[in-house]
């Protein structure tokens, strides 16, 4: 019994420009620029005129598993370069006020349940972050930095060995 050929094709949107050096994308659009590495042995990736092509020989289950994968990742830079990716996060305290402030790569956040030393959130790469009144905005072409960003905002003021319905100071991100 043959097996056949397992592809997707993604097609390039109009004003995004892509190029392919060994296993790197690298996507260049109108709200910046993304590189990705995507490899897998036995995984072929090609780029024609205004198309990717995914492809495999193999039709097993973790080849089609990687393959869909490999097509998310591909939209989501698409996506990233053409829009952009925006998370917002809310600062709440109720027992003490808390300061949030931006320094360079790094969120402060000061008398944070009235401690004294501060606590750091970093910033990655290509990421802008805004401080507007209690909402912080993170903003990046690539899906996985600003993830990572609010991730890290979220994390800085993880609460442990208090009660969280009582406590339930923090930076959370908004639906």
């Amino acid at each position: 019994m043959e097996k056949k050929i397992l592809e997707r094709i993604i097609e390039i949107p109009e004003g995004i420009k892509v190029t392919k050096e060994g296993n790197v994308f690298k996507v260049i659009g109108p709200n910046g620029t993304v590189e990705k590495k995507l490899a897998y042995p036995g995984i072929n990736m090609a780029l024609n005129d205004k198309k990717i092509i995914v492809s495999t020989k193999k039709s097993s289950k973790k080849e089609k598993r990687l393959i869909g994968t490999f097509e998310s990742h591909i939209k989501n830079i698409i996506q990233g370069v053409t829009v952009g990716y925006i998370y917002r996060l809310k600062v709440c305290s109720g027992h003490f006020p808390m300061k949030v402030t931006i320094e360079g790569k790094q969120v402060i956040i000061s008398n944070f349940l009235g401690e004294k030393i501060p606590r750091k959130a970093n910033i990655l790469d290509d990421t802008k972050v805004q401080l507007t009144g209690d909402i912080i905005t993170v903003e990046s072409s690539d899906i996985e930095k600003a993830g990572q960003t609010a991730a890290n905002l979220e994390r800085a003021t993880r609460i442990t060995k208090r009660d969280r319905r009582v406590f339930q100071d923090g930076i959370y991100m908004l639906r």
